[in-house]
């Protein structure tokens, strides 16, 4: 099991953490997620055959790119 945490600077709203929370749940071997318009932050729990490549691309496509170090 992996956690991680994601700044996402397009989150606004508790419409964003919904559709976040929706979309990325759907991903196979995700656990949970929790976002949070105040800090705009998610946080998600995976194991395979979820990846971070795969959530991260899954993000940018609902239009919700996280921003990456």
């Amino acid at each position: 099991m992996k956690t991680v945490t994601y700044r996402i600077p397009n989150i606004s709203c508790n419409h964003c953490v919904h559709t976040i929370q929706s979309e990325i749940s759907e991903l196979a071997g995700v656990q949970s997620v929790v976002a949070n318009k105040d800090t705009r932050q998610a946080t998600i729990t995976f194991d395979t055959p979820a990846t971070e490549e795969l959530i991260i691309s899954t993000l940018k496509e609902i239009n919700y790119p996280p921003e990456l170090s």
